[in-house]
């Protein structure tokens, strides 16, 4: 294998070319004395230079072509020519093969160790062009890396996965996945892996007639993962579940709940398992509750970044400001309730004040908060949580769920005597919420006294912005979803025809659609007199509040989401 390699230093190459001004080398090699990083990475953490100038830089240094990765997609005949694992290992994407020789795209020239080892590893020339470390990372994690790995396992079988103990732990990678010699282990890890880089929130194991099914639910929709595995396999599927987390693996009859914790690359992520009986055997739905980040695309957890309308969120910010009273968010299980929470908490969070939460778990981890987890076998239930929190002096509460009386009465308590609580209950709509506090047996006076506000959520798909198109929607279809066509004659309807950046689902990504209901003293009066809910909507729409289904068709004018999409989360009025 020859290279080329110039004298010139990669700080008078960046200098050159215009990357780097002169001082900012000398800062850069000043600071090359005091640290262990090398003299590229200092430039590029520290924002003198950006990753791509660092790249075409490093290819000028080393004699070698610099290629931009953006949109590419590995062809699949070299993708399985190559052991599976070694992409990763070595941090490259093969690009396409010349003659004997495969080209490949790397991100660091400066190992000539490791591109020896690769070029031995692979028993074939090898040319090296450079690409920036971000897109190589992009395209491996898109699920053609670890997707296949979870394939070729399933071919003749798979399996793998990892465990927290107090003893240790278990780390889970796609190393460790492809050298695991058990395939049930090797496949339920490598399911877990594929469905964490697929952005999955669930995975569904369901057993049918034609075999074992895997599932994801990516931004709340299911989708096939791989093609039915042999039913033979069923049993060892459940039993290693079972064994991770720690649940009974003789019992097959009943309903088992249990979770387990995984560590990959330095980060801990939980899993919820519930199995249950089905007619074919056992079924079980793995939750994923990746603590330490929220979505990448969610860039910190605030109320701007979770999609709702700016006009609701400025009104729910003036509710959350108030210095004591209920905040209430409602809808079903999986509509972004916990998370709008964590928003408001995240925003008002000031350091000045004792905010503690009590969930069930605690899904991610809020800087600077005190945050319980629910554990009903220990007797920590959200009611005695709850009693506890109020002996802590607590300016401010997060309450996970209010399911039963108890929580309800405690918490309504709480507000009307100086706290600011904030909580969820699953309900339909607004005006729902009212009646399932009266059915828990919570007098409507005090309850309706300390709540500030009542938001009903749901979350709707975000279109793909790579792959969406304009649409012309018929007359016939606009009416059917109750939007009348003159009044949208100017507006410019999308849909999606799939792409790898949303893995062929034409979605990628959710946003919150909201009614809030403000209680002003009118609306107050309304409740307690048990007025109907035809006159405690008019006098909500009075006083500002835009309903679900409104909501919804804005997402739609304004280019966000599809009609098919609006109608699958909410009614047609």
């Amino acid at each position: 294998m020859s290279r080329t390699f110039t004298r010139k230093k990669l700080g008078d190459i960046l200098v050159a070319r215009g990357d780097l001004t002169p001082s900012q080398l000398i800062y850069a090699i000043d600071k090359l004395k005091t640290t262990s990083e090398r003299f590229g990475e200092i430039c590029k953490v520290d924002g003198l230079i950006s990753e791509e100038a660092l790249s075409r830089a490093l290819a000028e240094q080393f004699g070698m072509e610099y290629i931009d990765l953006q949109g590419f997609k590995p062809d699949e005949a070299i993708l399985y020519s190559l052991p599976p694992d070694v992409m990763y290992r070595y941090h490259f994407v093969p690009l396409e093969q010349q003659g004997e020789a495969l080209v490949v795209a790397i991100s660091d020239p400066t190992d000539v160790v490791k591109l020896d080892e690769l070029e031995l590893l692979l028993d074939r020339p090898v040319i090296f062009k450079i690409a920036t470390s971000s897109q190589i990372t992009h395209i491996l994690k898109k699920g053609e890396g670890t997707s296949r790995v979870l394939k070729e396992v399933s071919e003749d079988f798979m399996l793998q996965l990892v465990t927290e103990t107090e003893k240790g732990e278990e780390v889970l990678s796609v190393e460790k996945v492809t050298a695991d010699t058990s395939p049930i282990i090797k496949l339920v890890n490598s399911t877990i892996l594929d469905a964490l880089s697929r952005r999955a929130s669930d995975i569904h194991i369901e057993t049918a007639q034609e075999g074992v099914i895997i599932k994801y639910r990516i931004d709340g929709v299911l989708y096939k993962a791989t093609e039915p595995i042999d039913l033979h396999f069923q049993g060892p599927i459940i039993s290693r579940l079972k064994v991770m987390s720690e649940l009974d693996i003789s019992e097959r009859r009943i309903p088992q709940d249990g979770r387990f914790k995984v560590r990959i690359n330095e980060k801990s992520i939980d899993f919820r398992v519930s199995i249950m009986p089905s007619a074919f055997g056992e079924d079980a739905v793995i939750r994923i509750l990746d603590k330490e980040s929220i979505a990448t695309d969610l860039k910190g957890l605030t109320l701007d970044t979770l999609g709702m309308a700016p006009r609701e969120i400025k009104r729910f910010r003036k509710m959350i400001r108030e210095p004591y009273g209920m905040v209430l968010v409602t809808g079903p299980t999986g509509s972004g309730k916990t998370t709008t929470l964590y928003g408001a908490l995240t925003e008002i969070h000031t350091g000045e004040e004792k905010i503690i939460t009590i969930e069930d778990p605690v899904e991610y981890l809020l800087r600077g908060i005190v945050q319980i987890p629910v554990n009903e076998k220990k007797g920590l239930t959200f009611a005695r949580g709850l009693r506890s929190i109020l002996r802590h002096d607590p300016d401010k509460i997060m309450v996970g769920e209010i399911r039963d009386p108890e929580t309800a009465q405690i918490a309504v308590q709480s507000a009307l005597t100086g706290h600011l609580v904030f909580t969820t209950v699953h309900a339909n709509n607004v005006f729902d919420v009212l009646g399932r506090f009266t059915h828990m047996g919570i007098d409507p006076y005090n309850f309706v006294s300390c709540l500030n506000c009542v938001m009903a959520q749901r979350l709707v798909r975000k279109i793909c912005p790579k792959c969406k198109f304009p649409v012309i929607l018929s007359d016939e279809t606009l009416m059917e979803s109750a939007i009348d066509p003159e009044k949208c004659r100017d507006v410019t309807f999308y849909d999606a025809k799939g792409c790898d950046d949303c893995n062929g689902t034409g979605y990628r990504g959710r946003a919150a659609i909201v009614e809030l209901l403000d209680l002003n003293d009118e609306i107050r009066e309304l409740i307690i007199a048990k007025s109907s809910v035809a006159q405690l909507k008019k006098a909500a729409r009075e006083a500002g509040t835009v309903f679900l289904r409104e909501s919804a068709v804005e997402k739609v004018f304004a280019g966000d989401t599809t009609l098919r999409e609006i109608n699958r989360v909410t009614f047609v009025e």
